[in-house]
């Protein structure tokens, strides 16, 4: 790996993030709208989301050690294949409890695929790199994401509209094709993922060169030397704090548009019109991300985390506020906006609170938080919105989400006290 050139690395890490999400993008909203046509009701679904997001929740640390101890390339092709699993689990599942055998692989999937890629190229880039450049690779990252799910929802979307193979559920098609993708990225993940036998490293800023397990030291041993370091690191606490309030916006914005789509036409074509919706969104997005990257060297990496996190919550609120399709899916865009922004300011600043021994198990213990927020979340959110209706919840979760910008002030008074 160090022979190849910081260039090599990010074409190696954009064009894997491209596989991981395009077959994202192709089934994107459609395992809820799936699970809604074959009978299962909107609170069924809102357990179902929750039992992945429990099994995140049990394993997010555990993987996120494996990838720090034994290598963040086996972890990453044992994701790949739980995906492809669970892509089929969803095509054969008819009633809930095919739909939750689903969704708990799922759950397997991302808890094994959170971190390890990302923590991968930002080691390879080195130790001592400035966070504003990882800020603006990895924005390229987002930008590529971003894109990679706006094909991908244009492509599904297309898919059920067309419905061009006779006597196949449209809603089926997109997954079979998802599944394809996925064994693609397998593939891609065996050949262009390289780790050095031994991987160098620096103490983290708060901790302590003891307290860091060697490379070679057993996953539970760096998982406990990652919790040391959350522990100690205020910074790094309320940073990942922020993602149960960001849990409540994307709740909002992934979850409730395609129920809602659903209140104002029927499954079939609300997966027609989310397919365009989402490919917009998506493009939107990368917009966002690359605007990250953009706005990062000048305003500096809290003060943009922190406008992307409020602007975020009022979006989805305005996507309860404004009548209609049309009103619901301008909303629905401009949250993406803000939530492409988000995505790489906030990641830059965890990786200044990590090193590369730790770094993969603290992205998961953030996407633990994210995870297990989310689980909670919907058991209440979901309810609520079949009750009281779609919009109503859409105002709170986006409003309530704002205040998450408020846990980026100790990161802002850390790089204040540095000058930067």
């Amino acid at each position: 790996m160090s022979a190849l050139s910081a260039r090599s690395l990010e074409r190696r890490f954009l064009l894997l993030t491209s596989t991981r999400w395009l077959q994202v993008g192709v089934v994107f909203g459609l395992t809820i709208l799936l699970a809604l046509q074959r009978g299962l009701s909107i609170a069924e679904v809102g357990v179902l989301l929750s039992i992945q997001g429990f099994v995140v929740l049990a394993l997010e640390l555990p993987s996120g050690s494996l990838a720090d101890s034994l290598g963040r390339r086996p972890v990453l092709l044992l994701a790949a294949i739980a995906a492809i699993a669970a892509t089929v689990l969803v095509v054969i599942a008819t009633d809930f409890v095919g739909f939750a055998l689903a969704l708990l692989v799922q759950g397997v999937f991302r808890a094994l695929d959170s971190g390890p890629l990302e923590a991968w190229f930002v080691d390879a880039l080195g130790p001592d790199v400035a966070p504003a450049h990882v800020a603006r690779s990895l924005g390229r990252g987002s930008t590529v994401l971003g894109a990679s799910i706006a094909v991908g929802s244009a492509a599904g979307g297309l898919l059920v509209w067309w419905a061009p193979v006779p006597g196949l559920d449209p809603l089926l098609l997109p997954f079979l094709v998802a599944l394809a993708i996925e064994i693609v990225h397998l593939v891609l993940l065996a050949v262009l993922v390289d780790e050095p036998r031994v991987r160098r490293a620096r103490p983290a800023p708060l901790a302590r060169a003891d307290d860091l397990p060697s490379r070679r030291a057993s996953p539970w041993a760096t998982l406990r030397a990652a919790i040391r370091v959350v522990a100690r690191d205020r910074v790094l606490r309320c940073l990942v704090l922020v993602e149960v309030a960001w849990a409540l916006a994307m709740i909002g914005f992934e979850t409730l548009t395609p129920i809602r789509l659903a209140e104002l036409t029927d499954a079939v074509d609300a997966a027609a019109i989310f397919g365009p919706a989402s490919a917009v969104a998506w493009g939107v997005f990368a917009a966002g991300s690359a605007l990250c990257a953009f706005l990062v060297p000048r305003l500096g990496v809290v003060r943009v985390a922190i406008a992307a996190r409020i602007l975020n919550g009022v979006f989805v609120a305005v996507m309860g506020l404004l009548a209609g399709v049309v009103g619901l899916l301008v909303g629905y865009c401009l949250a993406y906006l803000a939530h492409g922004a988000a995505g790489p300011a906030h990641n830059a600043l965890l990786h200044q609170r990590a090193d590369a021994r730790t770094r993969a198990t603290v992205l998961s213990v953030n996407s633990l938080v994210a995870g297990g927020s989310t689980s909670l979340l919907l058991l209440v959110v979901l309810p609520l919105s079949e009750g009281l209706g779609t919009a109503p919840v859409l105002v709170a979760v986006g409003l309530a989400s704002t205040l998450g910008a408020l846990l980026y002030l100790p990161a802002r008074e850390r790089a204040g006290r540095r000058g930067t």
